[in-house]
């Protein structure tokens, strides 16, 4: 009998059901796993948004070199957490089903219907002028201030729970906060959305709302185990929005958003201080991902992305 895949993951709720979920799905494919959690450096420093934390993979490096020492032998990530550059070793074996890849807005009080509440913009503008709104993502920050330069954005950092328990206690003044629809799902924590928000209006990161499931390169019985949780569909959308962030050169922490609906390959870049937005689209062959994103690339390049993101 072949000994139990070992599953790396962070310990946060989210974190453990993505990794539960991952562990099901390979015993429905007769394969035994077991869950090994790893403490990471962005779980460890919370005192400041992770734009201003030096360094990349703040939720993954631990677990990668987990991978590398053999000491794990899949390692479960958020994708939009993931660098588009792996530690040479490293491959992504697989990206299962993508959840919903939409923003969404928690305020003190849901709309009706959760997350058929208000969606789009309308979510935005329906907040009280000088709305306090918590988010620590660069990206939202500036998208939020280029669509209300009115709010203030007050630094928010903790696991799920925890983020929508400071906007219904009003911690900190809060008066709303923006949060990846999947992971509330996910908790269960969808009555708490006030709004989903259109991805063309406040478009998300690359690879939202999808897991990244990550092996060593040279690892053929991990690779086979996982092959079944691929979703293809799902797998070329992310590669395109992942391959736009390369292309631009920018990180997990740069305000730079995609967004594939299997038809288009959208992309923006906003000024951190949101006093400027570009967004570019192109025709997304499933196929050929790397295509769309070098021609959304030169697209967003040409609108002034680089002097948006200080280059």
């Amino acid at each position: 009998m072949s000994a139990a895949l070992r599953i790396g993951t962070r310990g946060s709720a989210l974190a453990r059901w993505q990794a539960e979920w991952v562990r099901s799905a390979l015993a429905a494919c007769g394969v035994t796993a077991e869950l090994v959690v790893i403490r990471t450096r962005g779980d460890a420093e919370v005192d400041r948004p992770l734009h201003q934390l030096e360094g990349k993979g703040f939720f993954t490096k631990e677990i990668e070199d987990a991978l590398l020492a053999g000491r794990i032998d899949v390692a479960v990530h958020s994708l939009k957490d993931l660098p588009t550059a792996l530690p040479p070793g490293l491959a992504l074996a697989a990206v299962p089903r993508r959840a919903d890849p939409a923003e969404a807005l928690v305020t003190r009080t849901p709309g009706p219907g959760g997350a058929g509440g208000a969606g789009g913009a309308a979510g935005i503008a329906a907040l009280p002028a000088g709305a306090r709104i918590g988010t620590s993502s660069l990206r939202r920050i500036a998208q939020l201030r280029y669509l209300r330069a009115d709010v203030e954005i007050v630094p928010l950092r903790g696991n799920v729970p925890t983020r929508v328990g400071k906007v219904q206690e009003g911690r900190d003044g809060l008066d709303a906060a923006v949060l990846a629809a999947a992971g509330l799902e996910r908790l269960a924590l969808g009555r708490h959305i006030a709004a989903r928000l259109d991805p063309l209006e406040v478009m998300p990161a690359p690879g939202q709302g999808a897991l990244g499931l990550e092996v060593r390169a040279d690892d053929a019985r991990a690779r086979a185990a996982l092959a079944p949780l691929e979703d293809r569909a799902s797998a070329r959308q992310v590669a395109a929005e992942r391959a736009l962030l390369a292309a631009l050169e920018g990180g997990c922490q740069a305000p730079v958003a995609a967004y594939c609906d299997g038809v288009r390959l959208f992309g923006r870049v906003t000024a951190p201080d949101g006093s400027a937005q570009v967004t570019a689209s192109a025709a997304f062959a499933g196929e050929d991902p790397v295509a769309a994103a070098s021609a959304v690339a030169a697209l967003l390049r040409a609108q002034g992305a680089s002097r948006l993101l200080g280059r």
